[in-house]
């Protein structure tokens, strides 16, 4: 199973940018549980920005509730968050993380986590 994450990019402070978080693997079903965003700053540690539950239960950081929603389509295997009103300390690199079930045709079963690579936010004042 790989994730990809897009949706990364430079925009001004008050703007807003879409981050999509897409699962995919070869010749399985897959389903995902958990889904995480994460965010690490240049010199910072890295940090959980939202997640969401398989029943879509939804967790944000302190420093983003009221500003990013996180969302998830099962259908398309994709996790998007959706970041309005940026600010320059939301400048980082965004990474997203996923517990998954992998379920292939010869009826194998694997659980996992897996990482994205990151997509980097810049927020310029």
């Amino acid at each position: 199973v790989q994730l990809q994450a897009s949706g990364g990019g430079l925009v001004q402070v008050g703007g807003s940018l879409r981050l999509s978080c897409a699962a995919a693997g070869t010749g399985s079903r897959i389903r995902l549980n958990v889904v995480g965003w994460y965010r690490q700053a240049p010199g910072k540690q890295r940090e959980l920005v939202a997640d969401i539950s398989s029943d879509g239960k939804t967790n944000y950081a302190d420093s983003v509730k009221g500003r990013f929603t996180i969302s998830r389509d099962d259908a398309k295997n994709t996790v998007a968050l959706q970041m309005n009103s940026l600010k320059p300390e939301d400048t980082a690199v965004y990474s997203c993380n996923a517990d998954y079930w992998s379920f292939s045709s010869d009826g194998t079963i694997v659980a996992g986590r897996e990482w994205g690579q990151g997509t980097l936010v810049t927020v310029s004042s």
